[in-house]
């Protein structure tokens, strides 16, 4: 385990995700979030039943907007790369970063 991952291992936890065989790309939320981030709107709860996603779909919204992480490639792939609406990625500070 090298130190880093150690110290903040929690902003990689997304990529991790990303590596597995099986993903399924929920980045949609992420466009809905950046649509009502600066509204009142934007408190959004991430409420599932068990074991359907809620600390993977966390991970990804730190992973996106955190800014100790570049993940303009990371997320590029994915649904919400193609998104018009991506200039606040990477401009948040988060709990993790």
């Amino acid at each position: 385990m090298l130190w880093d991952d150690f110290l903040n291992s929690k902003v990689n936890a997304f990529q991790d995700v990303l590596n597995s065989r099986i993903y399924i790309d929920k980045t949609g939320l992420l466009e809905y979030t950046n649509s009502v981030i600066d509204t009142t709107s934007k408190f959004i709860c991430n409420s599932r039943p068990r074991r359907f996603g809620k600390s993977i779909t966390a991970d990804m919204m730190t992973a996106y907007y955190s800014r100790s992480l570049d993940t303009e490639e990371m997320f590029e792939k994915l649904n919400i790369g193609q998104a018009a609406n991506q200039k606040i990625q990477d401009e948040y500070q988060t709990a993790d970063s």
